[in-house]
């Protein structure tokens, strides 16, 4: 299993796709909800949607079991499938769509990552509305059940991973490129 359980510091540039604000909304032993919210200027809501579904084009490979981001699909409809292929009859199926409103809701239901393993569920939604000349995506995921310790203890770092997926989109349909741009030695 790659290593899902290794958060990475994404959130630092934000600079790209304008305001973007993370919480974690609550967390107890037996569940957490986390919502992320980025700004994109002069992106209008169906460009966003149609980029959710190239996830391949945006998500993180160092947040799939693969390695590969080429390797995930996401069918934006309902029952349609985010989906990981490993090879030839081996994959991962991340979750299933329970709703789907072209350019303004997609909701997944699925474990992500580690929590596939345990006894919980989790609903990730993507919300778009047009806001000041282009787009808000806010994105939430609720995780419920029982896992290996207090699900409270795994919010954080499945926080830091999410909230650094929406910023790749946000980057993506923003300048083209999910990546952040890279830091100059300061000088002193």
């Amino acid at each position: 299993m790659r290593a899902c359980l290794i958060a990475t510091a994404v959130l630092g540039a934000l600079s790209a796709t304008g305001v973007a604000r993370a919480e974690i909304v609550s967390a107890g032993p037996s569940g957490f909800n986390l919502r992320h919210t980025a700004e994109t200027p002069n992106v209008a809501p169906p460009v966003i949607w149609a980029a959710l579904a190239d996830v391949a084009k945006w998500w993180d490979p160092e947040h799939t079991y693969s390695g590969d981001a080429r390797n995930l699909s996401l069918e934006p409809y309902v029952r349609g499938c985010f989906c990981e292929k490993l090879s030839l009859y081996a994959g991962i199926e991340h979750g299933t769509v329970v709703y789907a409103q072209p350019a303004k809701t997609l909701r997944v239901n699925g474990a992500l990552g580690p929590l596939q393993e345990f006894g919980v569920n989790g609903v990730m939604t993507w919300q778009i509305e047009s806001a000041a000349g282009g787009s808000r995506i806010t994105f939430t995921y609720n995780v419920g059940g029982f896992a290996d310790r207090p699900l409270a203890d795994w919010a954080p770092i499945v926080d830091e991973v999410l909230g650094g997926q929406l910023q790749r989109l946000a980057r993506y349909v923003t300048n083209g490129n999910p990546e952040a741009p890279k830091q100059e030695p300061s000088k002193q």
